[in-house]
């Protein structure tokens, strides 16, 4: 799933899109809130994560315009304030949830999957399909083992699992798993979609191919 981070400090910058793209998220990063307003205004998120603190425009800006669009996609504050005024002001711009510095990278990570969930409706972390599993921990079991999958292909997968047996474009899928800096065209997602088949031979489990429509993760006689 494609996220944008924001954070004017470029050495934790650095770290954080690193870690979130082993998580499998695709990472658009800026250092300002011009540029991460620009960036929200043009491009497709499933979640944001702002520094407050920023030059050009602060995170409370930035989230009080995103709000002002009526876009409603997932805000994650990140900030050095700490006391609870502070945190009270972030939450009532609009921001969704507030995650003090310095904080471990579990805690973000549990943080976003919380909010991804209730964005989408979901109350419970599991899901399953056939003998795929996906608990939200980050990791994939196929028939009770952990599928070995590269951060594109979990990436791939996640979207796929959270769209089961409905179809997504290819431009959709390429949208969500590669960030603007990823040096590729939507025909990629073909690679990567073979890479799948061949780990999910055999389980049921399966991605399908619909002629003008994209592609469908489904098991058994299930039909998107």
């Amino acid at each position: 799933m494609r996220l944008l981070l924001a954070e004017d400090n470029r050495e934790l910058a650095h770290w954080l899109e690193k870690a979130l793209v082993q998580g499998g998220f695709a990472v658009d990063c800026v250092n300002d809130g011009r540029a991460a307003d620009h960036l929200l205004q043009g491009e497709s998120y499933a979640v944001a994560v702002l520094d407050i603190g920023m030059p050009g425009f602060d995170g409370l800006e930035v989230v009080h315009r995103l709000r002002k669009r009526g876009q409603t996609l997932p805000v994650l504050f990140l900030t050095a304030r700490s006391n609870v005024a502070d945190r009270v002001t972030g939450l009532n711009a609009g921001a969704d949830d507030y995650l003090p510095k310095p904080f471990e990278l579990e805690e973000l990570d549990a943080r976003l999957r919380a909010l991804l969930r209730r964005s989408e409706g979901r109350t419970q972390e599991r899901q399953r399909l056939g003998e795929l599993e996906y608990d939200d921990e980050g990791f994939f079991l196929l028939r009770d083992e952990p599928l070995s999958l590269t951060p594109r292909e979990l990436s791939l997968l996640k979207v796929l699992m959270h769209r089961r047996t409905r179809p997504v474009s290819r431009q959709q899928l390429f949208d969500q798993v590669f960030s603007l800096n990823d040096d590729v065209s939507p025909e990629s997602i073909d690679l990567y979609i073979h890479r799948l088949r061949k780990k999910l031979s055999g389980s049921g489990v399966r991605v399908t191919t619909l002629r003008g429509l994209g592609y469908v993760l489904e098991c058994g006689d299930e039909v998107g």
